[in-house]
């Protein structure tokens, strides 16, 4: 996990610290006035801070012996050891921080409330870069399989929405009320046009393919107009009534399809020019959802993450119920392309009564929503 740049005595100021920042001074203060608090302290380990001068005093104060209380009520010497270990990570370190901490720490006895904020506010940062790193993934050109690459991501995402869970059971089903993001910038759909109308055409000229692609549905495709006219193609199909680019039209008149503006010739036109497979254009077109489907739960997540006002019990809830998303397309996509994934093993839950320099972090498992 990156951390912020370093914070002294001397820049506080300069940019407003978050609320988190605090509650880390606030625990750091305890474990030098109290190393014995310590043991009190579980659920967070170094990289579960927000800067580096504090990962770094967390670090020392966790990995050296804890002192004497008689002798630490009457000497430095374990806090001067502290801040040499704590240097060798963040130079910027000094000891009038470190009285800066003992200062400002309300109640030492308060160390595990202090834990458990951090952890939250962690969890909140974790979740907020696994979505992100799932959008990334989804508009990398680069990828030689697109699909296998965004899937290992929402996997890992929902990874870590389930340890996330363990440490936070949801109290409720309350989602989240950061409200959903803006689209981003309207992609070029050219390609995707081109190969819908394709897929139009084929299946209006072999229509007893339409069967063996129920996995696609209207919802897959790009613009309103195609998925209203894949709509007819299959009601015509189930029907089992005479399908060509006459009947496709006079269903989409049915429907209101051409309320829009469309021009009968220019839908006929569309529906005249058939080219390769079905199968081979509804797989395009199911890939492109799942990818858009992956971007929109990935800003989604993001957006929840950003947003500080959020629990980690809503930020449960509402990223398992954006996953659920993925997991809807994915499970059509299997059916198209005819792979089963590998039951993948699950790990142990992580708990939060372990040693407090562990910091579990579940990889590998699929999310339950995602199945």
């Amino acid at each position: 996990m990156p951390h912020a740049p370093e914070h002294d005595e001397d820049n506080f100021d300069a940019t407003p610290p978050q609320p988190v920042f605090h509650v880390e001074q606030a625990l750091l203060g305890a474990l030098l006035l109290d190393p014995h608090r310590l043991g009190d302290v579980t659920g967070i380990a170094a990289a579960s801070f927000s800067t580096a001068a504090h990962a770094a005093l967390f670090a020392a104060i966790s990995t050296l012996p804890p002192p004497d209380p008689a002798e630490h009520a009457k000497n430095t010497n374990w806090l001067d050891h502290v801040l040499a270990t704590g240097r060798g990570q963040a130079r910027g370190l000094t000891a009038s921080y470190l009285h800066t901490l003992v200062q400002v720490c309300p109640w030492p006895r308060h160390a595990p409330a202090y834990a458990r904020m951090v952890e939250a506010e962690h969890a909140r940062r974790r979740l907020q870069t696994a979505a992100g790193r799932l959008v990334q993934t989804v508009h990398d050109v680069s990828l030689p399989h697109p699909v296998q690459a965004v899937l290992a991501k929402a996997d890992a995402l929902a990874a870590v929405v389930d340890d996330i869970a363990a440490r936070f059971p949801p109290r409720a089903g309350v989602l989240p009320r950061t409200p959903a993001p803006p689209p981003p910038v309207a992609p070029d759909y050219t390609e995707a046009v081109e190969e819908e109308q394709m897929l139009l055409a084929t299946a209006t000229a072999n229509p007893a393919d339409i069967e063996s692609v129920r996995w696609l549905l209207p919802g897959d495709l790009t613009l309103p107009l195609h998925a209203g006219l894949w709509q007819c193609l299959t009601a015509l199909a189930r029907r089992r009534e005479p399908v060509d680019p006459v009947t496709v039209l006079w269903e989409a008149q049915q429907r209101g399809l051409l309320d829009d503006g469309s021009e009968p010739g220019e839908v006929l036109h569309l529906l005249a020019e058939p080219a390769g497979s079905v199968e081979h254009w509804g797989e395009r077109a199911l890939q492109r959802s799942l990818l858009a489907t992956a971007d929109r739960t990935g800003r989604r997540i993001e957006a929840y993450a950003g947003d500080p006002a959020n629990t980690p019990f809503q930020l449960v809830v509402g990223a398992r119920r954006s996953l659920a998303d993925i997991g809807a397309v994915r499970t059509r996509w299997q059916h198209a392309t005819g792979t089963v994934p590998t039951p993948r093993p699950r790990p142990a839950p992580t708990t939060r009564a372990g040693p407090p320099t562990t910091t579990a972090a579940c990889t590998g498992r699929a999310a339950r929503a995602t199945r």
